[in-house]
Order: structure tokens, then C-alpha cells, then sequence
């Protein structure tokens, strides 16, 4: 279970023209050259990446991946992302998310990171290694916020099984489970934003997530690939206690 998601620190912290590709001027794409020794699949996919503007633009920008244009793009729109906000984002690795997060939430804001496997250390986050369905974890992330925290994040999701019905399910397990999470850490008017799928099982969160939070949105960035089946929910204005579906 694991994110999407610094080798380096990014210093421009404001929106502007962060949210796509093509504002370094290195976002051009390129042909892959050979594909020898590879399965078709391999090659199939390293053309894409290498034709891919959002990750010749987060290497760039020094991005840990290109899932970081997701979060500009969905915080561009919503601003839920402050100065000086506390931050939990679920499912972290690599970190591309949580740069972002450390990015607008500038030095005065918290950032906690959790993941199932150990992500490399940036600087001013909290990293935290373990699995965050586990009450003794969430213990852990939520004393490392120092508070209630204003945006929780996830855009987890399982190894891909091969098998859609499957592999959606356990997508949108994780999704409940961030929400598990959301209700007790965040803060009335607090943010959570969850990486979904398309397919019909998401009903039953959204109707959740419509009696705990002020408004609900379904969004797919530019960044998301256009054959994904990848939506977000951006859910906006925690009602706390007063809201919490039972």
C-alpha cells in the first residue's frame, strides 16, 4: 500500500503556473529508442513515461513523481492547502505530495507523512513507516500533527492484481479506511482528499462523506492519465461529532 507521489527542495512556494507542465521549459516529450531486451508490456510503459510531460516536468522541478501535478492542480482549484495548516498524508511514498504540501503550507505548517515502507527523509516533514489501519499508528500520526489536523491526504492504492472488480475493491477499502482516519484526526472545516475509482462500489462512501463534510466533489485532474479510472474526492468543511456517519 503506497502512494504517489523530492529529491530536492522545490523554493517556489507560491500557485502560479505550478500545476502543469511546461513552465521550466523542459516538459518536451521524447521518443524511447529501443526497446530491445524488454517484454512488450516494459516497453509499452517506458515509451509512455518517456513521452510523458508531467514526468519530464516533476524530474524537472525535482519532484519525486509526476503525482504531484495532481495535487497542484486539485489545490489550485480548492485551496485547501494554507499557510501554516497541519497535514496528514496517508499512503506518502515517494513524497511527491507531501512536497507540494510542504510547499504552500511554508515553514509554520506541519506535514506527516505515513506509509508502509520506508520513504527518504525530507526536510521539515514528519516521516512516519506503518500501517495506518492500525489504531497504535494512527496514535503515532496523530501526536506528530501536535493537533487537529486541517487536510488529510491519500492517494493510496493497492499492487495492481490484474483482476478490474478486484483491484477496485480493495481501492475503495482504502479510500473507507482514509475516511476512518479523517473523522478522528481532522478538525471542523477540515479537508480530506481520497483517490477513488470509477466503477460503482463508491456509492456508499459518498453518501458518508456527504453527511460528515459541508460539500463533495468528484474530480479528475489533467495530470491523472486519460485511460485511468482514477477520480478524487475532495471533500471540503468537516462537520466533526455533529456530521460523523455512524
Amino acid at each position: 500500500m503506497s502512494g504517489s507521489g523530492r529529491g530536492r527542495r522545490h523554493a517556489g512556494g507560491g500557485r502560479g503556473k505550478a500545476s502543469g507542465p511546461g513552465a521550466s521549459g523542459r516538459g518536451k516529450t521524447r521518443r524511447m529508442k529501443s526497446a530491445k531486451g524488454r517484454s512488450l508490456s516494459s516497453a509499452r510503459w517506458l515509451e509512455r513515461q518517456l513521452a510523458d510531460p508531467y514526468v519530464a516536468e516533476a524530474r524537472a522541478r525535482g519532484y519525486r513523481s509526476r503525482a504531484a501535478f495532481k495535487l497542484l492542480q486539485m489545490d489550485d482549484r480548492f485551496r485547501f492547502l494554507s499557510r501554516g495548516a497541519r497535514v496528514a498524508d496517508l499512503g506518502a511514498a515517494p513524497g511527491g505530495w507531501v512536497q507540494v504540501a510542504l510547499e504552500r503550507c511554508g515553514p509554520k505548517g506541519r506535514v506527516v507523512a505515513l506509509d508502509l515502507v520506508e520513504m527518504a527523509p525530507l526536510e521539515g516533514a514528519e516521516i512516519l513507516t506503518g500501517d495506518f489501519r492500525e489504531a497504535r499508528v494512527q496514535e503515532r500520526a496523530r501526536a506528530a500533527l501536535g493537533g487537529p489536523a486541517d487536510v488529510v491526504l491519500s492517494d493510496m492504492a493497492p499492487p495492481a492484481s490484474g483482476h478490474a472488480r478486484s483491484d477496485h475493491l480493495r481501492v475503495m477499502a482504502l479510500a473507507e479506511a482514509a475516511f476512518g482516519f479523517a473523522e478522528e484526526a481532522l478538525r471542523p472545516g477540515g479537508t480530506l482528499v481520497v483517490k477513488g475509482l470509477q466503477g460503482g462500489t463508491e456509492g456508499e462512501l459518498l453518501s458518508r462523506l456527504k453527511r460528515a463534510f459541508a460539500k463533495v466533489r468528484h474530480v479528475k485532474p489533467k495530470a491523472s492519465r486519460p485511460d485511468s479510472a482514477e477520480l478524487y474526492l475532495v471533500a471540503t468543511g468537516f462537520r466533526g461529532g455533529a456530521g460523523r456517519a455512524r
